[in-house]
């Protein structure tokens, strides 16, 4: 007999969305008693994360839903939106307020905090409903969705193709929500967020005894997405040693794990997605012509939004109210966020090196600069970088400095890996004197040292590689090296 599903407050099923650092899943809730969350691959649903005890705490189906901290190292908080006050609670389960043993009460829409782990709760089918927010009004992007719609229901692989920031993710969840496996899970990978050694044990997992600390084996993030679809982005970035094992897994469907000597069978499907030219990659040698042709079953070209101005007013309205309920939960005008036809003609003449990530940044910080008012052409604090022929409503951007001589003990330091970029504050963002309205252009210039420190501090987490601290900070690596250059700072090289 099939077990009962558990009901929302609203009539529908429930889920969890498990969030860690580098996969996203979902596991569907029974129907009665408790579930353990923890890391221990024999709790109830395992969350996959460091930060995680092995048991952290425990889901008490009810009703009422209800969370309790089993003694976790991290701790465990949860993020109640649906209160009696139409506001936001961060609520620290077993500490202070409830007593410690008591249990948080939950509803659809809160977020459990485990450790570093993000556990949403809702209502089974979230993701579908989700699709109602994607926005294809270009003759181009519909006929890349129609084609998505038709390939979604076979098995075959999908390599999506598009700059960074086009929306290759979101046509990703399109084609899971439109497939057979759309009440499996969809976990996503992002190839450039782990190291070789790390992103081996995270895919195909280890056994126990596998290397030093492997005290018992673990299942890796594949086999966990049984039955659904694994989306790897920014599959380019995938090490040599990697992509031969990651053939065999796709023209077997079987998962060695580390260490292991059986290997396992595996049901999942592949959607692939990167910003390079895999062919040209191919030809240089740094990816390999058979797993090229094991990924491109079927290749969808997502063009940039440069070329697709027509959704760009819907887009950044999308944006712009989400971000208001964000912002100002229960407040009626956070349903209509108004953008005046000044703001929306700067936004239709930017080219958006950035794409959707890019335009959904500014309209988040349009949001918040505007504070409730229509938002106008300052609140957008546009860069005219992309677009020189577009005027600009900021001071002159700092010239590039002289460059020092190569022997220069300055630029040899600049030069070594891992060094530290000098910093310094462009003159047009010191604070104005005292009494004086700073205005908007010396707003912007602030915003512009807060990038230019963003960038300094991306690039000195990733060791100067300006691949990964572009996808760090969210842009093109195109758009990092012309802000690298605007703001005269030191190029990394290789050593």
């Amino acid at each position: 007999m099939a077990e009962p599903e558990i009901l929302s407050r609203d009539g529908g099923s429930l889920e969890l969305l498990i969030i860690t650092q580098s996969s996203m899943s979902t596991r569907q809730l029974p129907g009665s008693g408790s579930v353990v969350l923890g890391r221990d691959e024999d709790a109830g649903i395992c969350v996959p994360d460091s930060s995680v005890s092995r048991r952290h705490a425990v889901l008490h189906l009810g009703p009422p839903l209800r969370i309790e901290d089993l003694g976790s190292s991290n701790g465990t908080r949860v993020r109640a939106r649906h209160c009696s006050a139409a506001t936001e609670r961060l609520i620290d389960v077993g500490k202070g307020t409830p007593a410690r043993g008591a249990a948080v009460e939950l509803s659809p829409g809160d977020v459990i905090y485990l450790g570093a782990a993000r556990v949403v709760l809702r209502q089974k089918g979230g993701e579908r409903d989700a699709g109602k927010d994607v926005i294809v009004k270009d003759d181009a992007m519909r006929a890349v969705y129609e084609l998505a719609q038709r390939v979604a229901n076979g098995p075959i692989n999908i390599l999506l193709l598009g700059e960074t920031g086009a929306g290759k993710e979101v046509l990703a969840e399109s084609i899971h929500r439109a497939s057979p496996r759309a009440s499996r899970p969809l976990l996503r990978l992002s190839c450039v967020a782990l190291s070789e050694s790390l992103l081996e044990s995270e895919l195909f997992g280890h056994e126990r005894g596998a290397f030093t600390g492997a005290v018992r084996a673990k299942p890796g993030l594949l086999e966990t997405a049984e039955g659904g679809t694994v989306f790897l982005d920014e599959i380019g970035e995938l090490p040599p040693s990697i992509q031969a094992k990651l053939l065999r897994v796709i023209e077997e469907r079987k998962v060695m794990r580390v260490g292991g000597l059986t290997p396992i069978k595996i049901d999942v499907r592949f959607v692939s997605a990167t910003h390079r030219d895999l062919e040209a990659e191919v030809s240089r040698g740094a990816f390999r012509q058979d797993l090229y042709f094991r990924l491109n079953g079927v290749t969808l070209s997502i063009p940039p939004l440069r070329e697709r101005p027509g959704e760009v007013a819907a887009l950044a309205q999308l944006f712009a109210e989400r971000t208001a309920k964000e912002l100002f939960p229960g407040e009626a005008s956070a349903a209509s966020v108004p953008i005046s036809p000044a703001a929306l003609a700067e936004l239709q003449r930017h080219s958006w090196p950035g794409n959707i990530r890019e335009l959904r940044n500014v309209i988040e910080r349009a949001v918040i600069l505007a504070n409730g008012a229509p938002i106008g052409p300052e609140h957008l604090l546009l860069s005219s970088l992309a677009d020189p022929t577009r005027p600009s409503h900021a001071m002159p951007l700092p010239a590039r400095p002289p460059q020092a001589p190569p022997n220069a003990s300055a630029t040899a330091s600049a030069s070594a890996p891992g060094s530290t970029i000098a910093r310094s504050v462009p003159d047009g963002a010191k604070s104005a004197p005292d009494g004086v309205d700073p205005g908007p252009t010396r707003l912007r210039d602030a915003m512009e040292a807060h990038e230019r420190e963003r960038i300094v501090q991306a690039l000195e987490q990733c060791m100067g590689n300006q691949t990964r601290a572009a996808a760090l900070l969210g842009i093109s690596r195109r758009t990092l090296v012309e802000r690298i250059r605007v703001y005269g700072l030191p190029r990394p090289r290789k050593a």
